[in-house]
């Protein structure tokens, strides 16, 4: 009546002869020997050596060699930049010896040993299936108990079978025995038979009234043997064999004697060749791989736009994206400085957000690659502009017929290759390129600058204009409904300066600077027309933030 919960107090849990640990919660091991199925994770054990970190034990049927396979081929994918060297120490002494090299730095090495265990065989999943042939012939999955109530029954057949086979060959014995006595003490009369009689079995057998097995006995002995039998012998042997008979028969009459005699065995063999459990079964949180950015280097990157949809990204900020190589029939968009750790957001014509890793854009060495090989945006839609930064900074949004509002980039994150809904676009009307918030503070005293078609330009307060997730957002500037449906009039470009900064306009290959003191003639409130820019300005291209001097 031994329970489950009793049993497994002994068996803890499977024991592998290539050691490691079996990470798998109790209550599921439990559940595993409840039901006969399920799942063992088990994970390579490891130590700090000064800066290295030395594999010392593998999960079951894992090859140290193709572990250190698995991580080099992410170090040559650029995808472990926090590994600096792979070696294999093992020898006879020490059988299983992997050191992996930490590059030099602060590097967390739970966190990347935790991440080895997730993408390479240092941890792997074994699946349990107590699925086996029983005495009846069927196959059937098992619980721990009936397994081994069967492995019992059958092991306790086993060893009758055993003890009747002896038994019977005791006794054979000891009928021979009692022949062999019978032609000892009358072994003159044994020898004449033999010698002289053509049929001396049968002779034997009606002179002694033996049985044929032991007149077949006698007659297998060699004469000299026959003559060399001594009565001591015999007795001896016929004492040692009835003591065997009766302890077998007192075994086989009594069940808790056959039981004894089983687990004094198993003991015994335990004994001789068991040895200390080799996997040790440790519960440990589950493995989680490092989040992609983790793994990139924080460089500084500019991110750069032709206004075909091509996309790059430069080391550094330092840099002219003007004066870069573009395609036949492409140009320079727009560019947004960043981390190779952040997120890029790219906004297209119909106000939806998509979001690439900076880290994994081609190289500003090249031209480029098409953002619609890895996005999907509607058809028709093309891309206005790159945003970057961290999660909480802001950026201004605006549409052409002069809606826009504050948005935060962590409201633009979307890992949709078709994208998120971010600016809702009037028919027939376009994105403008976004304008980040630099400052420190948010509005603060930063400003607002809306050039339009018509060549007006309106410097606001950008407290004027409200953040938002999504949406048309407010007027920026005051563009009639009937100019904007009609194509007279729209807006062409929208910059957030801050306090001290000076707008740089861009006119037919031209560019004109208006300082914080210019910028003065065109200030008004949100939603108003502003001031016209000089003559020869008025047809303006983009507007930027003048680099400080």
């Amino acid at each position: 009546d031994t329970t489950l919960k009793q049993l497994c107090q002994h068996i803890k849990g499977p024991d592998f002869p290539g050691g490691g640990e079996i990470v798998t919660p109790r209550k599921e091991l439990h559940e595993i020997y409840a039901t006969g199925n399920g799942t063992l994770r088990l994970r390579a054990t490891w130590e700090r050596d000064e800066d290295d970190i030395i594999v010392t034990n593998l999960p079951f049927q894992v090859s140290g060699s193709k572990v250190l396979e698995q991580i080099e081929a992410q170090r040559q994918a650029k995808k472990l930049p926090l590994v600096d060297d792979l070696r294999d120490e093992s020898d006879h002494e020490n059988p299983t010896r992997l050191v992996i090299t930490p590059k030099p730095g602060n590097v967390d090495i739970d966190a990347l040993m935790s991440h080895l265990f997730v993408t390479t065989d240092l941890e792997r999943t074994l699946r349990v299936n107590m699925n086996v042939i029983g005495l009846d012939g069927r196959p059937a999955v098992r619980d721990l108990k009936s397994l081994l109530a069967e492995w019992l029954k059958f092991r306790t057949a086993t060893v009758r079978r055993r003890l009747e086979y002896r038994l019977a060959k005791v006794e054979d014995r000891l009928h021979i025995l009692d022949g062999l006595l019978i032609a000892f003490l009358n072994i003159d009369e044994v020898i004449r038979i033999i010698r002289k009689e053509d049929k001396p079995k049968e002779v034997l057998i009606k002179r002694f009234t033996i049985s044929d097995v032991q007149a077949e006995s006698i007659l297998n002995l060699r004469l000299r043997q026959l003559a060399k039998l001594e009565e001591i012998q015999i007795r001896t042997e016929q004492k040692e064999l009835a003591k065997e008979r009766g302890s077998l028969q007192q075994i086989l009459k009594s069940t808790a004697k056959l039981m004894t005699l089983i687990r004094d065995e198993l003991l015994s063999l335990a004994e001789k060749h068991g040895d200390s459990r080799r996997t040790a079964i440790v519960e440990r949180d589950a493995a989680q791989a490092l989040a992609e950015t983790d793994l990139v280097t924080s460089e500084p990157v500019t991110v750069i736009l032709s206004a075909s949809g091509w996309v790059r990204a430069a080391k550094g900020h330092e840099i002219d994206p003007v004066s870069l190589s573009y395609k036949s029939g492409d140009s320079y968009l727009c560019s947004a400085p960043g981390k190779s750790t952040q997120t890029a957001v790219f906004l297209d014509s119909a106000g939806r957000a998509y979001c690439l890793p900076a880290h994994s854009l081609p190289s500003a060495r090249s031209q480029g690659e098409p953002l619609t090989g890895r996005l999907n945006p509607a058809a028709g839609a093309g891309f206005r502009g790159v945003l970057i930064g961290d999660p909480d900074m802001r950026w201004l949004v605006a549409s052409d017929a002069g809606y826009g509002f504050f948005v935060k980039l962590a409201e633009l994150q979307s890992r949709n290759r078709a994208g998120k809904a971010c600016l809702r676009v009037p028919e027939g009307g376009d994105v403008l390129t976004p304008s980040p918030v630099t400052g420190a503070e948010f509005p603060g005293a930063a400003l607002v600058a809306a050039v339009s078609s018509e060549g007006r330009l309106l410097v606001f307060p950008a407290a004027e204009l409200p953040e938002l997730p999504r949406g048309k957002g407010n007027k920026i500037f005051g563009i009639s409904t009937r100019k904007f449906k009609a194509g007279e009039e729209k807006l062409v470009a929208v910059v957030v300066l801050e306090p001290g900064q000076s707008l740089l306009l861009f006119s037919n290959q031209r560019t004109m600077t208006l300082k914080p003191g210019d910028l003065a003639e065109y200030a008004g409130a949100r939603s108003q027309r502003g001031g016209l820019l000089p003559r020869g300005w008025r047809k303006v291209d983009r507007a930027a933030v003048a680099p400080s001097t």
